[in-house]
């Protein structure tokens, strides 16, 4: 009796407190539209009108992997990254189930928390229409070598390179996309227990 009443509080902890990963299905490196119709059709979607529609797990998954892609060998970005250290911004997603960290290692969502943070990520009050929201992080770990100015200069240009390419992706893929630099940088903090030296730079919202 004793062992049942300790699987029962043990499951009941594991429900309330455990997390799960998402796998990602392989992410589309092929095929579909061109570089330069991609350029043509890149637009940032007005935030009023931001669509709600679903993003489809295919879809996220080939943005996400856009975003900083390991697209040479074992040190190769999709974006410029310095000394070429592997991706120096973390890349979370918010959505309606939760909170999560994108893994390029694995290609996977680690989750952070089970709450729906969209509403209060940006300043703006339309940030959360949108399924998916994006928020880039400077790991400052990552970045301890380099003096302040410098880690938060190579950060900005990492971020810049990350959102072209979602936004480059989403047209591919026909997504609407927008990237936001009024963040409530203090909550995303708190809401995902950064370190000290990690900053909040933008957030970028995704749906179609």
């Amino acid at each position: 009796m004793l062992l049942r009443r300790f699987a029962i509080i043990l499951l009941m902890s594991c429900i309330t407190y455990c997390y799960a990963d998402v796998t990602l299905p392989a992410p589309q490196k092929k095929d579909g539209m061109g570089l330069f119709d991609s350029l043509k059709k890149r637009a940032s979607t007005p935030g009023g009108g931001f669509p709600t529609a679903m993003v489809s797990d295919d879809e996220l998954s080939s943005v996400l992997w856009a975003a900083s892609g390991l697209n040479r060998g074992k040190n190769g970005w999709t974006v410029p990254m310095a000394s070429g250290k592997p991706p120096y911004i973390r890349l979370y997603v918010a959505s309606e189930n939760g909170t999560f960290l994108y893994e390029w290692e694995g290609h996977y969502l680690r989750e952070i928390n089970k709450q729906d943070i969209r509403s209060d990520i940006g300043k703006q009050n339309f940030t959360k229409r949108a399924p998916y929201i994006f928020i880039f992080v400077s790991d400052g770990d990552s970045l301890e070598d380099y003096d302040a100015q410098k880690a938060n200069d190579f950060s900005q240009i990492a971020v810049g390179a990350m959102s072209q390419n979602v936004y480059l992706a989403a047209a591919a893929l026909k997504l609407s996309t927008r990237y936001i630099n009024s963040i409530n940088a203090e909550f995303i903090r708190q809401s995902l227990q950064l370190p000290e030296n990690s900053k909040p730079i933008g957030i970028m919202l995704l749906g179609k």
